[in-house]
């Protein structure tokens, strides 16, 4: 068996036990939540968004979907009441658009007193199979980096206090890997930089991503050294990485009572509209990681990296 053929074996093992770990009740003990914990899901309506908005319902907590389309998150909010799931929102929600985000912010104080998890699933691929065109970078980088930070930023103030503290889950992917054997960044010096936690900062991140988007328009990036895979969707990706390492830092200085606890994942290569539904794992199992990052116990898990319910490698 080559090794191709061992990893695939192995992946599908590994799947198959999380299936059957998720048969498993959380017990008495391990629930910190209740129907009062607000989770806020960006880009619920459809896809991972959807089934993690699902999954958590289904576990007892308050979900709030949000989507672009009003009308759409209203029809995703009525599909899941249909199946029994009532303690579930949705709103309106544009994550390139300031003035959509401070309304929406203004709506969840006003009605639900703040949150308690945020999921940042929201995010845009313009390439399908072997393509990789970069035509869209901007939007890419825009929506998958920039707008998972503004959300982040708006969504802080409003974490409720807690013992078992705020949880904030970025939906990312192994192909925004640091350090990763395939798809990094060739520049050595800038690798070194982003990985050193005392050195990365969000200048650093703006910077990189301005120069990727200057190479793009002046059409010198197919030598900058980019990850030559899916190029903007990874790079977006590895500023979300590197966003979520840079505010987990900042975060661990909060007092007890008030902690804030952030990670990625990635779901995997899914079966859904952003994959042209050509992807290899079902929305059941990419969602499946997003969720249990959510609902963690009380243990001090923050700034790290996952995939499959396990830590992977930035």
């Amino acid at each position: 068996m080559g090794h191709k053929e061992k990893s695939k074996e192995r992946k599908e093992k590994r799947l198959h036990e999380i299936s059957l770990l998720r048969t498993i009740p959380y017990s008495e003990h391990q629930r910190w939540w209740s129907k009062e914990t607000i989770a806020v899901v960006t880009g619920g309506n459809r896809g991972i968004g959807f089934e993690i908005s699902r999954q958590l319902l289904d576990h007892g907590v308050t979900v709030v979907l949000t989507s672009r389309d009003v009308s759409v998150g209203i029809e995703s909010m009525k599909v899941l009441q249909e199946g029994g799931l009532d303690h579930v929102d949705s709103h309106q929600l544009d994550v390139l658009d300031s003035s959509s985000i401070n309304e929406f912010a203004e709506w969840l104080k006003e009605k639900y007193g703040g949150l308690d998890i945020l999921v940042n699933n929201a995010g845009v691929n313009f390439n399908h199979g072997s393509d990789n065109s970069v035509e869209n970078a901007r939007k890419v980088i825009d929506t998958n980096y920039y707008g998972t930070k503004s959300m982040i930023e708006a969504m802080i103030p409003l974490m409720k206090a807690s013992s078992a503290g705020g949880r904030i889950v970025n939906v990312s992917s192994r192909l925004g890997r640091l350090n990763g054997k395939r798809n990094r960044i060739e520049n050595e010096e800038l690798r070194e930089k982003i990985s050193n936690v005392e050195t990365l900062n969000e200048e650093l991140i703006h910077e990189t991503l301005t120069t990727f988007i200057k190479q793009v328009e002046d059409g010198t990036w197919s030598t900058g050294g980019w990850p030559q895979t899916f190029t903007d969707y990874s790079v977006s990706k590895l500023a979300v990485n590197a966003y979520t390492r840079l505010m987990a830092h900042k975060l661990s200085e909060r007092p007890d009572g008030e902690k804030i606890y952030i990670n990625c994942y990635c779901p995997g290569w899914v079966k859904t509209a952003l994959t042209g539904y050509a992807g290899s794992v079902t929305v059941e199992q990419g969602a499946d990681t997003g969720v249990w990052l959510s609902l963690l116990p009380e243990i001090t898990i923050t700034g790290k990296f996952f995939a499959e319910r396990r830590e992977i490698n930035f």
